[in-house]
């Protein structure tokens, strides 16, 4: 075996009440393309603290020590690093290492066949985040609602109905204003004085 030498082990995984999220709600991307017809999306990540540890085994101190010496500057107690979770929905997160606890171990008692071994060990926990499957759906753009008076079961008399579609002469994002709810979109109103003969099931006058 050549020392020094550094290893590291998955000791176990928990789950965190304490950063758990809506699990209804949903991220969502745009695809990039020419028509930006298809939308991805997923549900919120489970909370997992991912436990490991770090060991640095070396032949005499002054060895083990200055690779130890080299680690725990960056842990206050924690590191952050920054992390491109979910490619496919453009997630970026900061993901917090905590380093625990440091225990150390010296061999050096023992015949002289037997090497002496001195071995630190860093215990960490990282809070990471598990995904489940992204999906991909179509960008919906246009939204129509048909108001009704006096419904009977097999022929409805439709009254209004009322669409909003994307206004593609709008203003752009840098103008945006939020208190204006007309921004970026056409709405269009449409009454119907006679439609007795109006079909539910296609949406059309016969």
């Amino acid at each position: 075996m050549t020392l020094p030498r550094i290893g590291f082990e998955i000791s176990g995984l928990s789950y965190d009440v304490s950063r758990k999220q809506n699990k209804i709600m949903k991220a969502k991307k745009v695809l990039d393309g020419a028509d930006n017809s298809q939308l991805k999306s997923g549900y919120m990540p489970v909370p997992y603290n991912v436990n490991f540890e770090l060991f640095v085994m070396a032949k005499n101190s002054d060895d083990a020590l200055q690779i130890v010496e080299q680690i725990l500057p960056y842990f206050q107690p924690e590191y952050t690093v920054t992390l491109r979770e979910v490619p496919d929905l453009e997630i970026i997160r900061d993901v917090p290492i905590v380093l625990n606890s440091i225990s150390y171990e010296d061999d050096y008692e023992g015949d002289f066949t037997s090497r002496r071994s001195i071995i630190y060990t860093l215990s960490f926990t990282a809070k990471y985040y598990l995904y489940g499957p992204v999906t991909s759906t179509n960008v919906i753009r246009t939204v129509q609602v048909d108001q009704y008076a006096n419904t009977p079961v097999n022929a409805p008399t439709r009254e209004q109905r009322y669409t909003v579609a994307p206004d593609p002469s709008s203003a752009t994002a840098a103008e945006f204003d939020p208190d204006d709810d007309n921004f970026g979109f056409n709405e269009t109103t449409s009454f119907f004085e006679d439609a007795k003969n109006y079909n539910p099931s296609t949406g059309q006058d016969e």
